[in-house]
């Protein structure tokens, strides 16, 4: 089953390299170029450059998905399991989880629909942007759908303290639009949000892998997620001598990526099998919190940066942690390659975050919380010795 799982990246590759290639003659035939985007929102400068490129994102995952439901769906329908005495294209290590695959099928579909409805959603605000307002709206739906509707939820057992499942339902909900709205905010730069959701994918990923309860359809959808981002990311990353991204993925692909992840980050479980000698690890729910700690730092910092000056947190502008760095020094290059070594350092530190005992699962809360802190503590003491510089 790994190296199944694990074969997805090059499949997904295979789908989103092309297909972008293919984005980016089609985009600049068809003039489909980043817009100015809404009033008050500030862009570093206005390139003739497709963003449309969520388009080969999203197909890189949904097409094979769609792939194996549609061939392995029927099969989990025959309880009597006639179809393993005779030859069948079914994949022996795959066998014994064709059932699952046929009852998971239900949420699989209404997954696919929700990364649908975003990726729509994202389509239509990178050619003509809506309003804050809309967008948050249309992605509440899907956000509160999923949690309502199954049981992909957090927290659930605090649902006989709450008096149901409504509070974890709300907490779940929250979630979703938190780190959805933290992935987009990170496609503010050349290979900025591509690449770290490759990265946060690869880390909880291997978690996934090395868990002693595996869960290989989750492992198999971050294994597209990783394939569909490194195969777009051969035109989006920034290209030595100077040259810019060829293609931007847009909101069409940003939402999709940060909802996906955040789906996933709720369908994992986290906690070892009962009697297993890390049983009643339960920091292991925090693992997510580790992973993306670097994209919610960058939410959460500049989101309080546009309140604090009376601005809506969700009209873009260039006070993100990656325009904050080049402002220190760094060019743009090394400010995105120091945000993935970020994002790998939290990421990799919280793979077997379930397995430790507690004084090391200290250790990596600890570490993380000074990551962060000495990366506010540069930022403010450089800021406050940089002299401002009007445009």
């Amino acid at each position: 089953m790994v190296r199944l799982c694990l074969g997805l990246i090059p499949l997904a590759m295979l789908i989103s390299l092309p297909l972008t290639a293919a984005l980016i003659r089609l985009g600049h035939r068809l003039g489909t170029f980043d817009s100015a985007g809404v009033p008050g929102q500030v862009k570093l400068e206005q390139r003739r450059v497709p963003n449309t490129g969520g388009i080969a994102i999203f197909w890189a995952i949904a097409l094979p998905v769609l792939a194996g439901l549609s061939f392995f769906g029927p099969v989990g329908r025959n309880t009597d399991d006639e179809w393993r005495e005779g030859p069948t294209l079914v994949p022996v290590d795959l066998q014994d989880h064709i059932r699952g695959i046929h009852e998971q099928t239900p949420l699989a579909l209404g997954l696919l629909a929700s990364l649908f409805l975003l990726h729509i959603l994202g389509l239509i605000d990178d050619r003509r942007p809506l309003g804050p307002r809309i967008k948050l709206a249309v992605m509440a739906i899907p956000a509160v759908a999923i949690p309502l509707l199954s049981d992909t939820r957090l927290l659930t057992f605090i649902d006989p303290y709450a008096g149901g499942p409504w509070l974890s339902i709300a907490i779940t909900a929250l979630w979703i639009l938190v780190v959805t709205n933290a992935m987009n905010f990170m496609d503010n730069m050349d290979g900025l949000s591509a690449g770290v959701a490759a990265v946060a994918a690869s880390c909880f990923l291997a978690a996934t892998l090395v868990s002693p309860q595996p869960q290989w359809f989750i492992g198999a959808m971050l294994a597209l997620i990783v394939g569909a981002c490194l195969g777009f990311l051969v035109f989006n990353f920034p290209r030595r001598g100077g040259g810019g991204a060829k293609i931007y993925m847009g909101d069409g692909g940003s939402l999709v990526l940060g909802f996906l992840l955040a789906f996933l980050t709720v369908r994992t479980t986290y906690l070892p099998p009962t009697g297993a000698r890390e049983a009643g690890a339960w920091y292991a729910v925090f693992m997510p919190l580790v992973v993306l700690a670097v994209p919610l730092y960058d939410f959460l910092s500049v989101t309080a940066i546009r309140l604090s000056q009376g601005r809506s947190p969700f009209v873009g502008d260039t006070q993100h942690l990656s325009h904050r760095l080049v402002k220190l020094g760094l060019p743009r290059g090394a400010a995105v390659i120091v945000i993935y070594g970020l994002t790998a350092v939290t990421g990799v530190s919280a793979i077997s975050l379930g397995s430790l005992r507690p004084w090391q699962a200290a250790l990596v809360g600890v570490q993380t919380a000074v990551i962060l802190t000495v990366i506010a503590l540069f930022e403010f003491s450089r800021a406050r010795a940089t002299p401002r510089v009007e445009p």
